[in-house]
């Protein structure tokens, strides 16, 4: 067997630091957009992840979106893997600076950003779907360990496709004022982010790690 070099080890950690970094901000956004924003006297919750870039935490938002983008833009492993990152990643990026509709007095420009902005955040979803579904589940599972994250990624995207199916329904069917009571949108898009952020966790060798090879030693 051959031993690692340096060269290479330092690849494969900088992957699972991409991927742990990705699964961070997924996991913390929605209670970092929350909390931030009672902290500093906004509304806490609201209509959805994207309202928040009209509130006092607009920055933590867009900021964290273009993180997204960079870190899946600088995601290099195999090719289906680095085609589905750099569509994802654009969609990331537009999410957070082609902001949606405004609730009352939108433009004509605006509504056509907003439509944008929809679109966008539907790539994004979809993108992460199949990061979870596809990708992440290539290779036998050859150990009880990889058995149990191909069942995280899959329960992980298939929260995300749900949760846009029934975002789709919501905007379809329930009247505007329960969806605005009760967030639904809001709920709907926290949980698919969170989603998401734990695939990529998982993803990143944080947990579920292979146990350590019983190879025997290279000989020197």
């Amino acid at each position: 067997m051959t031993s690692p070099t340096p060269r290479t080890e330092g690849a494969v950690l900088s992957y699972l630091g991409l991927r742990r970094a990705v699964g961070v901000i997924g996991i913390a956004l929605p209670f970092v957009l929350v909390a931030g924003d009672l902290a500093l006297g906004g509304d806490g919750l609201r209509d959805s992840i994207s309202r928040y870039y009209f509130s006092p935490v607009r920055d933590v938002f867009v900021g964290s979106m273009c993180a997204v983008g960079v870190f899946l833009y600088c995601y290099r492993y195999d090719r289906p893997d680095r085609l589905l990152a750099n569509v994802t990643g654009t969609a990331a990026i537009a999410v957070a600076l082609l902001p949606t509709r405004p609730e009352t007095g939108a433009t004509t420009a605006e509504i056509v950003v907003g439509w944008l902005h929809l679109v966008a955040a539907a790539i994004f979803f979809v993108g992460l779907a199949v990061f979870c579904l596809d990708l992440f589940t290539r290779g036998e599972a050859g150990n009880p360990r990889k058995a149990a994250r191909n069942r995280v990624y899959r329960i992980c995207g298939w929260t995300i496709i749900a949760c846009l199916a029934l975002a789709a329904l919501d905007a379809a069917f329930l009247p505007d004022a329960l969806a605005t009571r009760w967030n639904t949108l809001f709920w709907l898009e926290a949980i698919a982010i969170v989603a998401f952020g734990v695939a990529w966790f998982v993803k990143g060798d944080t947990v579920l790690r292979d146990p350590p090879s019983s190879d025997p030693a290279p000989a020197v």
